[in-house]
């Protein structure tokens, strides 16, 4: 388990205030679909092209030039004032207890990419452009499904939130590590979040999930390439272990992945807490039941989504209840087979 004392960066809250006030990039704002509670667009280019062809996909994964790449800020997971949560702090279990089993890549690579201790293939960074023009990460990891196209992480590394829109650019890079993309990359097709989260910065409701183009060295799904994680939801707020992956600024530069372990318990409204030692960057990163560190595999159970207390070594994460799996089956019937 790593045992670095948390430190907020003030540099990287700097950082990203550069991103807001960069030159702004003409751009057509994406039309929202709504339903269930869940909110959907087409991705695109961040002047405004529908990311609906292999052409403009990769296209995408050009732009995203080991220089840019190196510049992106890590987004801030540092609480916001703006941001809203259920005025009842009560628990709020509202299901059965159920689970996606995690699945094992398709194809064997052939590249440097054996598992290494708490370093999963399945997780990897997000790259996307801000409505702004500026350039800014986050974490993620493939999700298992039967369309094999998904990759979830936290709602504001799609979207703004309350006021806001979506992100363009939007890139995901399996197990990246030090600039290198050992799978290659893959290229939203269309981004999803809780509507809560789209229209009133709910962090009860932080969650994402991307539908991703085939892509990566072989031009393949990214679940059939790098496998995908699990998913639980209403497995109650107090787990034993959870291991959380992601990649901070503060621990490596946002460079390679790290991972933090420890029981969860419930932090009020609807969401969970953990004792972690990341912070900016690891956004969206996956807090996982049974992580196994032989396969890279687990069940996620939360993403991170802020640090309710700057410095005091927690994070929060929405509790996966039925809405994860609202968002869940709302996406994956919308991926193309």
């Amino acid at each position: 388990m790593l045992r670095s004392t948390l430190r907020w960066s003030a540099s990287a809250s700097l950082a990203l205030a550069l991103v807001v006030t960069a030159p702004a990039v003409a751009q057509a704002k994406p039309t929202t679909a709504e339903r269930n509670g869940n909110s959907t667009a087409v991705a695109r280019t961040s002047d405004g092209r529908a990311i609906t062809n292999e052409k403009i996909a990769e296209e995408v994964a050009r732009y995203w030039t080991p220089q840019r790449m190196a510049s992106a800020v890590d987004l801030d997971i540092a609480k916001s004032a703006k941001a809203t949560e259920s005025t009842s702090r009560a628990p709020k279990p509202d299901g059965p207890a159920g689970s996606v089993a995690p699945v094992r890549p398709s194809v064997a690579s052939g590249a440097d990419v054996g598992i290494q201790l708490n370093e999963s293939a399945v997780v990897g960074k997000v790259y996307f452009t801000t409505p702004n023009g500026g350039g800014a990460s986050c974490s993620a990891s493939a999700v298992a499904s039967g369309k094999a196209r998904l990759v979830m992480t936290a709602g504001h590394c799609v979207h703004q939130g309350a006021g806001g829109q979506w992100y363009s650019n939007w890139q995901f890079v399996p197990r990246y590590r030090d600039g290198a993309r050992p799978f290659g990359t893959f290229v939203a097709y269309q981004l999803a979040a809780r509507t809560a989260w789209i229209n009133s910065s709910s962090y009860d409701e932080d969650m994402a999930i991307a539908i991703m183009h085939n892509g990566g060295n072989w031009g393949l799904k990214v679940v059939e390439t790098v496998g995908g994680h699990g998913m639980r939801w209403n497995w109650g707020y107090n787990i034993s272990l959870m291991t959380a992956l992601g990649y901070p600024s503060n621990l490596g530069g946002g460079e390679s992945q790290y991972f933090c372990q420890s029981g969860t318990w419930h932090a009020g409204s609807q969401q969970i807490r953990m004792w972690c030692n990341m912070t900016y960057g690891s956004s969206g990163g996956p807090w996982l039941q049974e992580y196994n560190d032989q396969n890279g595999l687990g069940f996620i159970n939360s993403v991170v989504s802020h640090g309710d207390n700057p410095g005091n070594g927690q994070f929060d994460g929405p509790y996966f209840d039925n809405d994860i799996k609202s968002l869940y089956d709302f996406v994956e019937g919308l991926s193309p087979a």
